[in-house]
């Protein structure tokens, strides 16, 4: 079975990354671009078929590793 975890920051907390991509992306002259704010994405796959038992599983590994969840918010999306 396939699973995503998207990993991004919560809203407050500074991105310099972000800021660095979008300065970027002005300096190449892509226009329209308002504010750019960057995360992770792990894609996965586990191994049986219950959904549940997986999307428990991500959640744990998240909570534990992917994501620093005071600075984090994650998704996790099970694709089948």
């Amino acid at each position: 079975m396939k699973a995503r975890v998207t990993v991004t920051l919560k809203s407050g907390v500074l991105d310099p990354q972000g800021k660095a991509i979008e300065g970027a992306l002005r300096s190449l002259g892509v226009d329209g671009v308002a504010s750019v704010r960057q995360g992770k994405v792990f894609d996965v796959e586990i191994d049986g078929a219950d959904k549940a038992k997986a999307e428990a599983l991500l959640k744990e590994a998240a909570d534990k590793l992917l994501a620093n969840t005071v600075i984090e918010n994650y998704r996790v999306e099970v694709l089948g």
